[in-house]
């Protein structure tokens, strides 16, 4: 697998999002991608409650831990890569969590459209 160019949604270089929990589609705490993550799971998000309760609704259990894929279940105030069409449904629906966009990858752009990523965007260092 080749990993696409590491660049936020600013052009500058991929900031990490979270090591604890360790996130994204690599499992190396960077929201990076490449061809075959099909889910796009660019978007650095900052998860609050109202968010995980209307992901569990609709079929995504972001909770729940999962040792069977090293997932300790998120909480309140965790930061995790994810996937850019799960984030503008939430956004849709009017619960979507703060964006990171030093820590974004620039590929969500071809899910989201900048201006609703504006919207949710927390200023870094938080």
């Amino acid at each position: 697998m080749q990993i696409d160019p590491p660049v936020n949604l600013l052009g500058g270089p991929l900031e990490p999002c979270s090591v604890a929990p360790l996130t994204g589609f690599f499992r190396d705490g960077h929201c990076n991608t490449c061809a075959q993550d099909h889910g796009l799971h660019t978007v650095c998000v900052i998860v609050d409650a109202e968010f995980l309760a209307w992901s569990k609704y609709v079929g995504n259990d972001l909770t729940t831990p999962r040792p069977e894929f090293r997932f300790p279940g998120l909480k309140s105030g965790d930061r995790w890569c994810l996937c850019a069409s799960r984030f503008l449904e939430a956004h849709e629906e009017g619960c979507a969590p703060q964006v990171v966009f030093e820590a974004t990858h620039r590929r969500t752009l071809e899910v989201v459209p900048i201006e609703i990523l504006r919207l949710h965007r927390i200023l870094w260092p938080f």
